[in-house]
């Protein structure tokens, strides 16, 4: 009897507990800090998107996008194989830089979902290795956009 108590026992923790854990640690959340670029919060954006400052990007999938984004906000889709970590191998993503203003000077904002979506992180790296001087990343992302109770279109 005890044995299949042990065994109902290991069942439980190799097909339940683990992968329950596993899903719920997740991707982690994203640097605070991004080297040749600014960290912006909402009311930050918000103010750009009413000034129509700045190139709004929504790093997201077209599906993401379709169902609500920032208004005035362009959809560059980032495609990334790399680990989601601070020094990840943007050599192995798909980013369609050519969508960018081609004035490197030009006030460009990156987001994607919040402070655990790295594609807008990853995004804005690659802005500052391509040169742009004003590079701006909305670390919250649509989750914090959301939070305020901004419009979104």
């Amino acid at each position: 009897m005890r044995v299949k108590n042990w065994i109902s026992n290991m069942f439980l923790v190799l097909f339940l507990v683990i992968p329950a854990v596993a899903l719920a640690a997740g991707d982690p959340d994203t640097p605070t800090i991004l080297n040749g670029a600014k960290i912006v919060s909402a009311e930050e954006v918000k103010k750009i998107v009413d000034q129509k400052a700045a190139t709004i990007v929504d790093t997201r999938n077209p599906l993401n996008y379709g169902k609500g984004h920032i208004p005035g906000a362009i959809l560059i889709e980032y495609k990334g194989k790399s680990e989601n970590v601070p020094n990840f191998d943007d050599s192995i993503d798909q980013f369609d830089s050519t969508k960018l203003p081609s004035d490197r000077g030009a006030k460009i904002v990156f987001y994607g979902h919040g402070t655990t979506g790295w594609k807008g992180y990853k995004a804005a790296v690659k802005a500052v290795k391509a040169g742009y001087k004003n590079v701006l990343w909305f670390r919250g992302g649509l989750e914090e956009w959301d939070k305020k109770g901004y419009p979104k279109e």
